[in-house]
């Protein structure tokens, strides 16, 4: 019997308990909670412009926007070379940008750790204009790059040739397995051997004393998703992942990597 009036009490008090409560919020100015709807919103990824659009109106900045400079580093090593940028106004492309610091990385010390300028860097020389060897390794000892100047200027084009790829390949169009896609750099070409570029080998993979071609002898890529998560990043070359990814242009599609890509497969 006891046991049961310590239960019937128990009820009566969780229900004026529960009686009180709203009463109490009022008291102590607070309103309830409302109840809502959740409803999943997506940014909508079309930029409304061609991909040279896209490309310039972020990298030097715009009178609305004067410090959004991401792409200031691609545009200078395009600028550098020569680049025909009319190239990011024909239809029906994959159109692979750089992020600044896919150019030149630093750390929180600000010491250059990453990027193409640090991954593929530049060959020293002795006075009579040798490359300097490393004994340990057999391979030149080199510097990181400062500047696109320091790369031959045949170089640096056709690495931006290999970040156009034929054909629309965004998000939806790409799964776990590797995708290869034709770039637009010419099969057969070779990277110049003023940096490591010219001693990149995917076939060891990693630099090959002797040398090697630096980019994909076919000039082709490859695209895959990281997983199955809800926007996984892609992959290039089953090496680097995106940093942005599915900014729907009017000529094609562009992905952002902030990394070090390496140009061949």
């Amino acid at each position: 019997m006891k046991k049961c009036k310590f239960i019937i009490n128990s009820i009566l008090v969780l229900a004026a308990v529960a009686t009180f409560l709203p009463g109490c919020k009022k008291l102590l100015g607070l309103s309830l909670q409302k109840n809502y709807d959740y409803h999943k919103q997506t940014i909508d990824p079309n930029i409304n412009m061609t991909a040279k659009e896209f490309l310039l109106s972020r990298a030097d900045g715009t009178p609305d926007a004067p410090t959004d400079t991401v792409f200031r580093w691609m545009k200078k090593g395009l600028d550098y070379c020569g680049f025909d940028l009319s190239e990011y106004e024909k239809p029906g492309r994959t159109f692979i940008f750089l992020h600044n610091d896919a150019v030149r990385g630093f750390n929180t010390s600000g010491v250059m750790d990453k990027g193409l300028f640090f991954t593929f860097q530049i060959l020293d020389h002795d006075d009579n204009g040798n490359p300097i060897i490393n004994p340990a390794t057999g391979l030149p000892q080199t510097h990181p790059a400062t500047k696109w100047e320091d790369y031959s200027r045949e170089t640096v084009k056709n690495f931006f040739l290999y970040l156009i790829g034929e054909g629309v390949f965004n998000y939806y169009d790409l799964n776990a397995e590797n995708k290869t896609i034709q770039s637009i750099l010419p099969s057969n070409s070779k990277a110049t051997k003023e940096s490591m570029l010219g001693y990149w080998d995917p076939k060891l993979p990693g630099f090959n004393v002797a040398g090697g071609n630096g980019f994909d002898p076919e000039g082709k890529f490859t695209l895959h998703i990281q997983n199955n998560a809800d926007i996984a990043p892609i992959v290039f070359n089953d090496r680097t992942s995106s940093r942005s990814i599915g900014y729907i242009a009017t000529n094609g599609v562009v992905h952002v990597y902030g990394a070090a890509l390496y140009p061949s497969r």
